[in-house]
């Protein structure tokens, strides 16, 4: 049974995808409080877990009630507007960082982007845009999504109807993946860096979610709860070596040799199951300690929702606004000032994308209920 939408999830997804636009923006202060920085996971977990529970949430319930069909047509025509978007993004992004490149004499922008492959081999670049191998820094995440979501006539009738079997088979090909080398080609000869087929089971993991029932909360206190306080625990440990990795005497000092030799290196390409593991704990920390008892309809909170029910285009405006950032940094030198002053800017701007298009759904309702009204 699909549960009714949870308003922390369009608030950690809108926070998600500001902590993606301050993580992307080089020497940005503000990336220093971001998830990344206190634990093995990052922002792109929260998203693509978030990702997954929204899209069982909506196209489980058109299964039920529509039947599979009709939710296949529906589910096939948002791929088509995130591919449209893709593509569309990916030009635009292009014509900024040319753009930038030339107000920068320090750094050469093209290349850091991983857009030099465009320029040299362009009809090649063009053909593997399409085919969704070229990937230039900061839009990995989108054809991630749109594989995610394409696989979803074949992944979304087994969840809704035998979850349990169908999280099985995503466990059992997430832990076969690395083993056998299983990866989409990218351009150069190169694999995706977000590999979908270990993704996959976050994405997953985030749909079965949406089918609990939701629980009555433990009566117990917290710390009375084992799983709560492993899941703590586990998250205090990981933090505690994430801050380590500022100071690497710190950390080779007192990190055994043995333990780093089996945790190093800690994949994001794969998800490694440290990566997961963090994941999954933080997520469970975070909703025991922030119950939805209202703290959701606060001003910064109901600002953050909207920005995550648009998190395609919010996105979208936070891949182009990263590189013009990034050249108004570096135009005014070492100023933190001025760092701090266009990483606010440009999550103030995502809030404004997403409260002008909240605004003309509305007006787009109002004047359909109207049209309605009068016809009748």
């Amino acid at each position: 049974m699909l549960n009714g939408r949870d308003p922390r999830i369009d608030f950690f997804r809108g926070l998600a995808l500001i902590f993606i636009f301050w993580d992307h923006v080089p020497h940005n202060p503000l990336a220093n409080i971001t998830v990344q920085n206190f634990g093995f996971s990052d922002a792109a977990e929260i998203f693509v877990f978030l990702a997954g529970y929204a899209a069982v949430l909506a196209y489980g319930k058109i299964l039920q009630r529509e039947g599979y069909l009709f939710a296949c047509l529906k589910i096939l025509r948002r791929v088509w507007t995130l591919y449209v978007a893709h593509i569309f993004l990916l030009a635009l992004l292009m014509g900024i960082v040319i753009f930038a490149n030339s107000h920068i004499e320090t750094r050469d922008l093209v290349q850091e982007m991983g857009l030099g492959y465009f320029l040299s081999d362009t009809q090649q670049a063009l053909m593997d845009e399409l085919l969704l191998r070229f990937k230039p820094n900061l839009t990995d995440p989108l054809p991630l999504y749109i594989v995610l979501i394409l696989s979803l006539p074949l992944t979304l009738p087994l969840l809704v109807y035998v979850p349990n079997v169908m999280v099985a088979i995503s466990v059992a090909v997430y832990l076969l993946a690395p083993w056998q080398g299983w990866n989409l080609p990218a351009s150069n000869g190169g694999v995706w860096y977000f590999n979908p087929i270990t993704w996959q089971c976050l994405f997953i993991l985030g749909g079965a979610a949406a089918l609990r029932s939701p629980s009555r909360a433990e009566a117990r206190p917290l710390l009375r709860q084992p799983l709560f306080v492993a899941a703590a625990l586990y998250v205090l440990v990981t933090c505690v070596i994430t801050l380590s990795w500022r100071w690497p005497e710190v950390h080779d000092a007192w990190m055994p040799r043995v333990i780093g030799e089996w945790l190093y290196p800690i994949s994001k390409t794969d998800l490694s199951p440290v990566r997961l593991l963090h994941f999954l704990a933080l997520a469970y920390v975070t909703a025991k300690l922030l119950p939805d008892v209202g703290w959701t309809q606060q001003w910064l909170a109901l600002q953050l929702a909207r920005m995550g029910r648009y998190s395609l285009e919010v996105f979208c405006l936070g891949v182009v606004l990263a590189p013009l950032a990034d050249m108004l940094n570096a135009m005014a030198g070492d100023s933190l000032a001025i760092k701090l002053c266009t990483a606010l800017a440009g999550a103030v701007l995502m809030g404004v994308l997403a409260a002008w298009l909240d605004l003309n759904k509305r007006l787009d309702q109002r004047y359909a209920s109207r049209a309605v009204v009068a016809t009748t």
